[in-house]
């Protein structure tokens, strides 16, 4: 081993590799903290997704015979809108909806789908306030009357 003091071009060479290793620390540390970020950004969205997906559906019975147990969790409730109980108030629309003969009030915030009317079956996102369900979603289930009305319309293959 050589302990003497390096000069000329070889000691520029090797000062430099000394000054850059610092750096290509620095580097390593830079892409560690973006990769360590990307991943909890993926995280993050993968348990949003997943909690979304996960969202307990209840038909209204269901839904009123557990609602001490469900108290303030968010969840979807099914039901068939009841005629004649669609009342706009601003930006709530309230109204009732009806599954096996139990019937709950539902306050919607916000402006309901184009296809919701009266008589059809909805699913709601929201969870209860009292003994109304607070709904900040209301999802229309479509039927195949177009099929039926339409068969021009609709090729002969289709489902």
């Amino acid at each position: 081993m050589d302990l003497t003091p390096r000069t000329g071009p070889d000691a520029a060479v090797a000062s430099a590799a000394r000054t850059r290793a610092p750096s290509t620390c620095g580097r390593k540390i830079g892409v560690s903290v973006v990769l360590a970020l990307v991943l909890a950004a993926g995280a993050i969205i993968l348990f949003q997704g997943l909690s979304n997906a996960t969202m307990y559906f209840y038909n209204a019975d269901e839904a009123v015979a557990k609602r001490a147990a469900l108290e303030d969790k968010r969840f979807r409730l099914q039901g068939e809108v009841v005629p004649g109980t669609i009342r706009e108030q601003g930006d709530l629309v309230a109204f009732d909806v009806r599954f096996n003969e139990v019937t709950v009030a539902v306050q919607n915030e916000g402006s309901p789908p184009d296809l919701f009317q009266e008589g059809i079956p909805v699913v709601l996102e929201g969870r209860w306030a009292g003994e109304t369900f607070a709904s900040d979603r209301i999802l229309v289930k479509h039927s195949s009357e177009y099929k039926a009305e339409n068969p021009d319309r609709v090729p002969a293959d289709a489902p």
